[in-house]
């Protein structure tokens, strides 16, 4: 049975600054706990209820989930995952394809946006500090095991960007810029989404070395950005040479 206190610690870890604190992070849920482990994602604990089937450390009464969860309907499993932060390559972003994300704060886009860099293979994402938490459940469920298989990592984007523009390309999606179906074959770009309301921030924009864009041939206004992103790595795999 767990403690009062490993439940009161269990429930603070919604909260991000709670996460921040203690290095650590919970997911519930039978197909993210089976994702991760999969995956070989360092977790701590290990809470089930006699449903599960998988690997357990706590094995919990179905009152003592419901007390555990996150969630008005408990899962079978809840587990405490630790926070793992990769450093940037030396060569910060000059290798690769990444897919750098500007105050993308929807944590169902910026999960969707990690299994697309995932399905692409892009070598890592980057997220801007004011992105939504890659800890948070909705991030890490909406990511459907991406999570764990891509490198991620915060940092502010401005410098990060200034260090690659002029040696790579640095591409920024938007409305006004040229067709995406004309971009160059190329092993090494930076990607750039910005945030669903505000776009690219001022700072951001200054470092694109060159603005792309999806041609509308209807009438709605905007493409989501898990969309847009996913037609950008397309057509860049779909041009590289063999």
């Amino acid at each position: 049975m767990p403690t009062k206190a490993e439940l009161q610690h269990l429930h603070a870890l919604k909260d991000k600054k709670h996460r921040e604190a203690q290095g650590r992070f919970v997911v519930e849920g039978e197909k993210v706990v089976r994702e991760l482990l999969a995956a070989n994602f360092p977790l701590d604990r290990i809470y089930a209820t006699a449903d599960w089937d998988g690997p357990c450390t706590d094995r919990l009464s179905a009152a003592e989930m419901k007390r555990a969860s996150h969630f008005p309907a408990p899962a079978s499993v809840l587990a405490v995952g630790k926070i793992k932060r990769p450093p940037l390559p030396d060569d910060g972003l000059a290798r690769g394809l990444t897919l750098v994300l500007d105050g993308v704060q929807d944590p169902g886009n910026v999960g969707t946006l990690l299994r697309i860099a995932d399905w692409y293979a892009l070598d890592r994402v980057v997220l801007s500090p004011d992105c939504a938490d890659l800890f948070s459940q909705k991030v890490i469920n909406a990511s459907k095991g991406s999570f764990a298989r891509v490198p991620v990592h915060t940092f502010p984007l401005a410098p990060l960007l200034a260090g690659v523009a002029g040696r790579i390309p640095v591409l920024g999606c938007d409305l006004i810029g040229e067709d995406v179906h004309g971009l160059a074959p190329t092993k090494d770009a930076v990607i750039v989404i910005g945030s669903e309301g505000r776009g690219m921030s001022a700072e951001v924009r200054r470092a694109i070395t060159q603005f792309i864009t999806i041609p509308r041939y209807g009438h709605a206004e905007s493409l989501n950005a898990g969309v847009a992103a996913a037609i950008v790595c397309d057509n860049l795999r779909r041009r590289q040479p063999a």
